[in-house]
């Protein structure tokens, strides 16, 4: 079974989204990520490997780099998130 227990990575794009956002955002978007696999998370049809953290209106899409750490590839709210993944 999957477990994060290393920090996870962030593209260069996910680190930007995070850090428009207002604080209490911030909270619950780092609270979900370190929370994986736990969650709201579903396989994203299409995209081997990829799956989707729903965050309140938040999504976060991520793969896992191996059975311990994750890498975030984007972070956006609801209606973005899935174009361009």
């Amino acid at each position: 079974m999957r477990t994060q227990k290393k920090l996870p990575e962030f593209s260069s794009q996910a680190k930007k989204a995070i850090e428009k956002l207002d604080v209490k955002a911030k909270a619950r978007i780092k609270d979900g990520i370190l929370g994986i696999p736990e969650g709201d998370i579903v396989p994203l049809q299409g995209i081997e490997d990829s799956y989707r953290l729903r965050v309140g209106k938040w999504r976060i899409i991520f793969r896992w780099i191996n059975d311990e750490q994750i890498f975030i590839q984007k972070v956006s709210p609801r209606g973005d998130a899935y174009k361009g993944a």
